[in-house]
């Protein structure tokens, strides 16, 4: 049995795809992209050069223009400062002490979470309100 370039295109498509969902590595996708249109490029009956061409232009372009984004927007998921994405923001907490390094642990929704003095000065302790979240850590301001 003989398996056209085409398929052997989907079938790398298909495993980039796979990975991605495994990896949650975004750039994959776009290199899923490029060999779906190499095997797009192949059904067309074009050569191996330009099912090649195909692929890297629209894999690796699609990758490289992703990159250039991502680097010149703000990533939301890594600190949310508004009451748009994150609830939490503009609630208040109270601060019983604070580490020389500027953290605290803080009672906050039923559990303890680390928080940061965000404010001017030194940190005192006594009420705060949540500027932002990084990751699973409260950004505060003294009140």
């Amino acid at each position: 049995m003989d398996i056209s370039a085409a398929t052997w295109w989907w079938i790398a498509t298909g495993a980039l795809v796979g990975v991605e969902l495994v990896t949650g590595t975004f750039y994959l996708l776009m290199l899923a992209l490029g060999t779906a249109c190499a095997a797009l490029a192949a059904h067309a009956g074009l050569g191996l050069n330009a099912q090649l061409l195909a692929m890297a232009l629209l894999g690796g372009g699609a990758t490289v223009m992703w990159h250039f984004k991502r680097s010149r927007t703000n990533d939301v998921g890594t600190r949310l400062e508004t009451r748009d994405v994150s609830l939490d923001v503009g609630e208040r907490v109270h601060v019983a002490q604070w580490q020389p390094d500027g953290l605290a642990m803080v009672q906050f929704r039923g559990s303890s979470w680390q928080a940061r003095f965000e404010g001017q000065g030194p940190p005192s302790p006594g009420a705060h309100v949540i500027v932002a979240l990084e990751g699973n850590r409260l950004m505060l301001r003294a009140v």
